[in-house]
Parts: C-alpha cells; structure tokens; sequence
C-alpha cells in the first residue's frame, strides 16, 4: 500500500510528539517497532482530543481516529498486512458488486414463485408491491448517488462529529484517541489492518475504495472504529428524500446489516431516518 513517510517511530524517543509539534497523552504504538501503524492513547479521549489532535495531519501526515468498543485492541486483531491498497479498487465496481451478491440473487426465486421474497420484503417493504420491489432488484446496482455540495469544511465537520461522540454519557465517551500514517481518511481501516467487516469482505481496502468517493462526494471522514462498527462524518449529506434513497443502495452494497439487521422498516424508511440531512453515518457488520 502506497503510505506516506512514517512519522510515529519518532515518539518511541519522543512520546509527547513535541519535535512533530504535538503535545500527546501517555499512549502506546502498534506495529513493528521501526515501522508501527498506529498511535493510541492510553485514556479516554474527551471532546477536546479531536482538536488537539488535528494539527498532527499537518505537521506530520498523521490522521486522528477514535478507538471504541467494550473490546480491547489487543482483541481486534489487526493484520495490515493482509489488506490490498485501497487504489487498486474502483468503488463503484466494489459497490456493485456487492449489490449483485446481496441484492440481486434474490430475483429468480421472487419471478419464480410471484411473490416478494422475504429479504426484498425486509428492505422495501410490503407496502411497495411486487413489481416496485422486483424492479429495483432486475434493474441492476443503480450506480453511485450524486455528489452534493459541501456545507461546511469536512474537517470541521469530523471534528464536530467527535466532540459529540465523546461527550459524557455517549456511547464513545471512553473511547481513546488515536493516530495513523495515512494519506487520506478513508484508508485509515486498511492502513491498520482492521477487521469489523470480516464476515462481509476480508480485505478492508475494497470498502476504503468506497469511503474514498464518499470522501469525494459527500465530504466524509473517517472518525471512529471500534470492534466491528464504524462512524464517518458528513460534510455533504443528502438533502432529499431522493438523494438519500440513491445513498440508502450504496449503504445496503457496503453493509447490508445496517438495513436487514437495523431498526428501521425497509430502504426507504432507512433513507428518510437515518441519511436525509444526517451529518454521521454509522455501520455495523455481524
């Protein structure tokens, strides 16, 4: 994987990355000693950690991220080393893909028997009929929303997202901060090596393709990982109930659990409350 020149061996003689213009908690490296991939810290980040941490993209080429979950990093067992490069995948590709896999093996048996089998019924509900659910399906992957106009800094926008994630009595709120050597945002999962969607697709890169147009499209970033869930910023979110739905596809096609396995009644309904103006995008793979 193409990275950048590797800045965090300088805090094994230099914890508090004072010489890289940083002043960091206690924390530990990840990784090779002469080559590590990952930066934590020790505590609980706090809402003010993202902040504090943002400079270390500029004077250091390394990207803030927070780790979360009830499960330890020692339990998350990261193997960059298995992961491709993000570069070498086109999103819409990945993206479709997926779709074919998840989605669209389900039409013979629903044009066989004439009815809306049950995952169809899961993702676009009873009430759409058969020939509106089929269609989507004999349609084909309908190929990537629009890109939407950023309304705000992307970086402010993650920034924002973190300090409410980390806030007392969030669901984040213990999660600590962290540092990778990563060129863009998108591939900080593949540059660590992370395994939350092993059981959807083994090598990471391929959705970091994804989270790459979505970085270009919607002005996403990557904010937290932990176990097996992930949390991205939305600098351009969708502002229709039409734009969110042409996301909602992209969302089934990269984790199909957000929607089959989610609290929401179908596609739509998660297209209306989960993305319509929605600045935070989660996923979450079992």
């Amino acid at each position: 994987m193409a990275m950048i020149p590797n800045q965090l061996p300088k805090l094994v003689s230099d914890p508090t990355g004072r010489s890289l213009g940083l002043d960091l908690p206690p924390g530990s490296l990840t990784g090779p000693a002469d080559d590590p991939y990952l930066w934590s810290g020790h505590g609980a980040a706090g809402p003010a950690a993202w902040a504090a941490l943002r400079p270390a993209a500029r004077t250091a080429g390394l990207l803030p991220v927070l780790l979360g979950g009830r499960w330890g990093l020692d339990e998350w067992e990261l193997e960059p080393e298995r992961m491709s490069d993000p570069a070498d995948h086109d999103a819409d590709e990945v993206l479709a893909d997926f779709w074919e896999y998840y989605a669209a093996s389900e039409i013979p048996e629903a044009e066989r028997d004439l009815r809306v089998t049950a995952a169809v019924e899961k993702l676009f509900g009873e009430q759409s009929g058969y020939e509106e659910a089929v269609a989507a399906f004999a349609a084909g992957w309908p190929g990537p929303a629009p890109a939407q106009p950023l309304r705000t800094d992307p970086d402010r926008a993650a920034q924002a997202v973190a300090e409410l994630l980390t806030r007392p009595g969030s669901w984040l709120a213990e999660a600590r901060p962290a540092l990778v050597p990563a060129r863009r945002s998108a591939d900080i999962p593949a540059v660590i090596g992370w395994g939350g969607p092993m059981n959807h697709e083994n090598d990471v890169a391929r959705l970091c393709a994804v989270l790459r147009s979505w970085e270009d499209r919607f002005g996403a970033r990557v904010v937290a990982l932990t176990f097996d869930q992930l949390v991205v910023s939305v600098a351009a979110p969708p502002r229709t109930v039409e734009e969110a739905e042409a996301v909602a596809a992209e969302h089934f096609a990269f984790c199909p659990d957000n929607v089959t396995q989610g609290n929401h009644d179908d596609l739509r309904a998660y297209a209306r409350e989960a993305l319509l103006n929605t600045p935070m995008w989660s996923f979450w793979w079992d």
